[in-house]
């Protein structure tokens, strides 16, 4: 329990200056953030199971929450009751989400999409913070690309202020010399240097911008008041959000949780967060996630229990209550450092950089980081997510094979162009589809069986299906005519490695020879062998 206690106290050092980060991302007042943190915390800790997962304000959702609120359109209500209904429908997603079962959604989200999406997030945050920190008074919502901003910035470049510019690079620097002693909460004890500093000088006279006062008084519940036209508009743009926090709550859930030996079932975290969110929107907070900073500062931390999580939003109830006139002394240059810093490990190229080196997915991820920075955050993802749908239906629409041998004195087959090893027999052709049958790609792979099994002058053909566990009813019709074709041929078609489902649909469908035990094997060693024999 003293573990916990101590853990939860480190890790709401981080909380809160991220709390206020986001908040100035998502366009938003420090106590939607707050309130959310400490909503977040407590349903959690109540409905989770992971033990390290703090569930709060992230980055990427307040960037997406920011770009939905803007691509409603100026005919939709402004103020909190959008916000509000935005987390509600998140929510939704969640919770039904959760009772259908669906946790496999995260896995629509692949990990170099997510990669390069969070890449790009984290230079347009970059970015919009830029004015923050030289002082100057340029918008930043804009158009959907961050692009004209940054033109904006670099063409206004004499117009930024030197005392701001100076200041936000001090705090930039004095984070990552804290950072270098493990275990400081850096961005919070920067953001006291900042707060101390307002109190001693006035920073305003000198042309420094501060926080200003705001409220963080806990809210009574209520929701939004919008017809069914807003609900459906805004239930479009929250499926993005429900998407990126649920497959960024689930990297860190289980990332944490496999490094433990803890086990985690990703249904009850779908509702686990669907409440947390709930909540969150019925008390006038922002979308909360399970962010990979905070739940890993919670593990080195030394949390071993959910109880971590209470104690660090017992801190954050604390501050809000007492320390709102503090908040309102933040240097506006320092806010900027702490948000720009707290993105550090999403601004690393390196993640992307090890996909170029691995040449796998690295088109994907490049895509969906300049997606991002071209078509904004919303649209960017959509794109990212489409990207990698694509990519995945090229890989499986490969009309890839491979021919097998024998390993001699074994019975083991393998890709002849692998294993110098691997020995063939005259007559017999081995062949694998190196991706599983279906509509997309069943036709072209047989094709190219054919022509291999024409080019070797091969009598019998043996097709391994150890990669199709089923077959669509396109799969289906284009091997028995590829079966049909080889049969006019003169060429016997042996099938190995056949699933029992595969099997059961040959029969269903009539296909007479080629359902028998005669012509079906569980292993392609049993195939060879009848071919020999015949």
């Amino acid at each position: 329990m003293i573990r916990d206690a101590l853990a939860g106290i480190s890790v709401a050092g981080l909380l809160l200056p991220s709390a206020i980060a986001y908040a100035a991302i998502a366009g938003l007042t420090p106590d939607h953030a707050i309130i959310a943190t400490i909503i977040g915390l407590c349903v959690y800790a109540v409905f989770g199971r992971s033990r390290f997962a703090m569930v709060a304000p992230t980055s990427s959702s307040a960037a997406i929450l920011a770009a939905s609120v803007l691509a409603m359109g100026p005919d939709m209500p402004r103020g909190a009751a959008v916000t509000d209904a935005a987390v509600l429908a998140a929510a939704a997603f969640f919770l039904l989400a959760g009772l259908l079962r669906a946790g496999a959604l995260a896995s629509f989200i692949s990990r170099p999409v997510l990669r390069g999406f969070s890449f790009g997030i984290a230079v347009t945050i970059t970015i919009k913070q830029i004015p923050a920190m030289a002082g100057l008074h340029v918008s930043t919502a804009g158009g959907a690309s961050v692009l004209p901003l940054a033109w904006r910035l670099l063409a206004g470049l004499a117009q930024w202020h030197v005392w701001s510019c100076l200041l936000g690079g001090a705090a930039l620097g004095l984070i990552a010399l804290l950072r270098r002693s493990r275990g400081l909460p850096a961005l919070a004890l920067v953001l006291a240097a900042g707060v101390g500093l307002a109190a001693m000088v006035n920073l305003p006279a000198h042309g420094i911008a501060l926080a200003g006062r705001i409220s963080i008084a806990l809210p009574a519940p209520g929701f939004p008041a919008l017809n069914l036209q807003d609900w459906s508009r805004i239930a479009q743009l929250a499926l993005p959000l429900f998407l990126i926090l649920f497959a960024e709550s689930w990297g860190s859930i289980r990332g944490l949780a496999l490094l433990h030996g803890d086990k985690v079932n990703a249904n009850r975290e779908l509702l686990a967060l669907g409440a947390a969110n709930a909540a969150s929107g019925l008390f006038h907070g922002m979308p909360v996630g399970a962010g990979f900073s905070a739940s890993s500062a919670a593990e080195a931390a030394g949390a071993s229990s959910r109880w971590g999580g209470v104690a660090a939003m017992a801190v954050m109830l604390a501050l809000a209550l007492f320390g709102r006139g503090l908040v309102a002394l933040v240097p506006m240059p320092v806010l900027g450092a702490v948000v720009v810093s707290s993105l550090v490990h999403a601004l690393n190229p390196a993640p992307l950089l090890r996909f170029w080196r691995l040449r796998r997915d690295e088109l994907v991820a490049t895509a969906a980081a300049l997606a991002v920075l071209g078509a904004g955050v919303l649209d960017g993802m959509l794109i990212a997510v489409g990207l990698s749908l694509l990519a995945l239906l090229q890989r499986l629409a490969e009309a890839r094979i491979a021919i097998l041998g024998q390993i001699p004195g074994t019975h083991d087959f393998v890709d002849v162009a692998r294993n110098a090893a691997a020995v063939t027999k005259a007559g017999i052709l081995v062949a694998r589809p190196m991706e599983p049958l279906f509509f997309a790609n069943a036709e072209r792979v047989l094709a190219a069986v054919a022509a291999q099994a024409q080019r070797a002058g091969a009598r019998t053909v043996i097709l391994s299906l150890e990669e199709s566990a089923d077959f669509d009813s396109t799969a289906l019709d284009a091997l028995l005519e590829f079966a049909a074709g080889l049969q006019v041929a003169g060429r016997r078609l042996l099938l190995a490695r056949v699933k029992d489902e595969v099997m059961d649909l040959l029969r269903a469908a009539g296909a007479g020879e080629l359902a028998s035990h005669e012509a079906c094997f569980w292993s392609v060693a049993d195939a060879f062998a009848a071919a020999e024999g015949a």
